[in-house]
């Protein structure tokens, strides 16, 4: 079977595709984009359930914005001890459907043109997303969140207890 192979526009490399990222619309090496850092794996501990769905533009979602249910891996449980005490929660998730990275585009929220550091896209390079939620209840598994922004079927890496933003 033959790989497909595609030369980097910045050092000129020819190399598999699966280690190209388009970024500004231009093929680039992951070399030259991280130089030696070597990736790493993370596994999910779960995966987002709702009716968001990436929105038709290069921004913006559809679909009812009201509760996300996480649904855990049944190996999860363990780490859930009291968690049902906490009412704000960060997730942490993986943005599964990112489209090629543009460096500098104008933000949807405001039309103001800005870089990928000063804004929410989803349209990065670490492809990773964190959201700050109101936790609602927990059945079994299965926590049912208000807030989150990540679409259906978004892998959840991580969840994190998030101090009340109304006390110190």
């Amino acid at each position: 079977m033959k790989k497909n192979i595609q030369s980097c526009e910045e050092c000129g490399k020819t190399v598999a595709s699966e280690k190209i990222v388009i970024i500004d619309n231009r093929p680039l090496c992951l070399t030259c984009i991280y130089g030696k850092i070597q990736p790493f794996k993370i596994y999910p501990i779960g995966q987002v359930r709702n009716e968001l769905e990436r929105g038709k533009k290069d921004f913006g979602l559809s679909g009812k914005k009201n509760i996300s249910c996480i649904d855990l891996f049944p190996s999860q449980k363990r780490f859930m001890y009291k968690l049902e005490e906490e009412k704000f929660l960060t997730i942490v998730y993986f943005l599964h459907q990112t489209k090629s990275v543009k460096s500098v585009f104008k933000r949807g929220l405001d039309g103001k043109e800005v870089g990928v550091f000063a804004s929410r896209t989803p349209y990065r390079l670490s492809k990773i997303g964190i959201q700050d939620v109101t936790l609602l209840k927990i059945e079994g598994t299965t926590l049912y969140v208000e807030g989150l922004d990540a679409i259906n079927g978004s892998p959840v890496l991580d969840i994190k207890m998030k101090r009340d933003p109304l006390k110190n």
